[in-house]
This record gives C-alpha cells, structure tokens and sequence, in this order.
C-alpha cells in the first residue's frame, strides 16, 4: 500500500514535470510577445469579458450546466464536456488550472460576462495554434439561451475583430476551428514541428 502510494505520487510528479517543460517550450516558441500584456477586463457593447479565475467558479458552473445539451452539441467535440458528473470541486480545479494558465501566458480564458459582472453568457479561450501557418486557436461558446438570442454568432464577429485589434496576431494567423476552418480540414492541418 505504501509503494503504491510512493509510485502513484511519483507518476503525479513525472506528469507535473512534463507539463511544465512543455508549457515553457510554448512560452519559448513565442506565442505571445514579453512585452505584450494580455487583456484583464474587456468591454464589448453589451457585454464584458473577464479572465476565467476561483472568483467566476459559480457563475460559470451555473452556464455550462444549464447548457449541457447544447454544449455537447456545438463546443465539445467529443460530447463529453459538459456532463452532469461535474462537482463544484472540479470546477474550482479547473478555475485555477485556467487563473495559472493565463499567469503563465500560456493560454488564455475569459468568462462573457452581462454588464453587471454576475451571469455568464459563455466563454473564449485563446491558445496558441499546434498547427503550422497559425499562431493561435480561438474557442468560444455561449450558453442555449444566448445561442437562441443569435449570441453565438455576435460574440465570434466580436472575437475576431478584437483578436486582430488588441492582441499581436494577424487576422490570417488566427483560427476558429469549427467556424471559419471546418474540424476535418483543421485535423488535417500539419503540427509545428518540435
């Protein structure tokens, strides 16, 4: 019982070390510039975007699952995400797995927010691109409600603009797969070397 507790943390530390050299590897690759400073509170017409943090763990919790269906349907592609197994304490993990993320500029995810800063209407994620001729992979994805009130459509125009006004990519550097490139053709892009 106890070698197999010594082996289970050791695998833990292998895998943490790993993760760590590989999101240093992205840093070094230059996905965003030192001297850029990513955005931490964005203001679109009727909407704000905040970067996903412990803060927003409730707000967020509350969006995605009451959109299972819908997210199942049009942002996961697997339709395993989001499930109804998700506890609170998963998703505080992955709030903080995002806040660390964004502190380490290695991918950055914002909560869409109503003006008051109190419902979220979905989320965009920023990453940098595995593929070769882009420097960045957008996400976003609204909840059922939003997506009935033409939402989704309004938020990936505004994403695209603001990507190409704030931030330091060309608009053709940039991609939202399943939007502006189909998955098949996304898939079948060649991967940056190492």
């Amino acid at each position: 019982m106890v070698m197999e507790k010594k082996n289970c943390s050791m695998k833990v530390m292998i895998t943490a070390m790993i993760l760590i050299l590989f999101s240093t590897r992205i840093a070094a690759d230059g996905f965003i510039p030192e001297s850029f400073s990513p955005p931490l509170l964005i203001s679109g017409d009727d909407f704000v975007l905040e970067p996903l943090g412990p803060r927003l763990v409730e707000i967020d919790y509350i969006a995605y699952m009451s959109s299972i269906d819908h997210l199942q349907r049009t942002f996961s592609r697997g339709g395993s995400w989001p499930n109804d197994s998700i506890t609170r304490e998963e998703a505080m993990i992955d709030m903080r797995t995002e806040q660390a993320r964004f502190e380490a500029r290695e991918s950055f995810a914002y909560a869409v927010l109503d003006l008051d800063r109190e419902v979220e209407l979905g989320c965009v994620y920023v990453y940098p691109s595995r593929k070769r001729g882009f420097d960045a992979m957008v996400r976003l994805w609204v909840t059922a409600t939003e997506y009935e009130n033409g939402f989704d459509e309004e938020l990936y125009e505004w994403s695209k603009n603001w990507l190409e006004s704030d931030w330091p990519f060309s608009s053709t550097r940039v991609a939202f797969p399943g939007r502006d490139v189909t998955w098949e053709q996304w898939d079948s892009l060649s991967e940056k070397s190492d």
